[in-house]
């Protein structure tokens, strides 16, 4: 049992730097390199990792706002529910004409990536409508100043 339990936080280890890894690439501007996300309010106010963590990630997204290849925005509780109330997904969009758009869903035990066409469409229609749904771009950083705040008055 903690051979498996040791196993399981060196793999929660080795996604947390490759995704870490991933996130700096972001920190050298590219124009074909951009990342638009919409994320549910409840995903930025869950206490996961304890007050330091949840701390590091808002302090994080504020920073990450001002690079002019990254657009975040917020689907605040308000909004009620929403088209991705499922579970995440991405949409790898390639310069490349040739190469399709690819989505992603990481799921428990694996990943999907579906290039379907009619996958693909079902999936980009989802994203316009959590983006009309979501605060705008220009917002963001205040919700998470808030969210920020209140992380830093509570401790949680």
């Amino acid at each position: 049992l903690l051979s498996y339990e040791r196993a399981a936080l060196d793999e929660l280890e080795r996604r947390v730097a490759l995704r870490r890894q991933r996130q700096q690439a972001f920190h050298r501007p590219s124009p074909q390199q951009q990342l638009w996300a919409v994320v549910d309010e409840a995903a930025l106010r869950r206490p996961i990792g304890g007050h330091k963590v949840m701390h590091e990630q808002i302090q994080y997204l504020i920073e990450a706002t001002a690079l002019p290849n990254i657009r975040l925005q917020v689907i605040p509780f308000h909004a009620g529910g929403h088209a991705a109330a499922g579970g995440a997904f991405t949409i790898l969009r390639f310069p490349d004409r040739d190469v399709p758009d690819i989505v992603y869903v990481e799921q428990l035990t694996g990943a999907l990536y579906l290039d379907k066409r009619e996958d693909v469409d079902h999936y980009a229609n989802a994203m316009e409508r959590l983006c009309v749904k979501a605060e705008p771009p220009a917002s963001t950083a205040d919700i998470l100043h808030r969210i920020l705040a209140e992380i830093e008055t509570t401790g949680r």
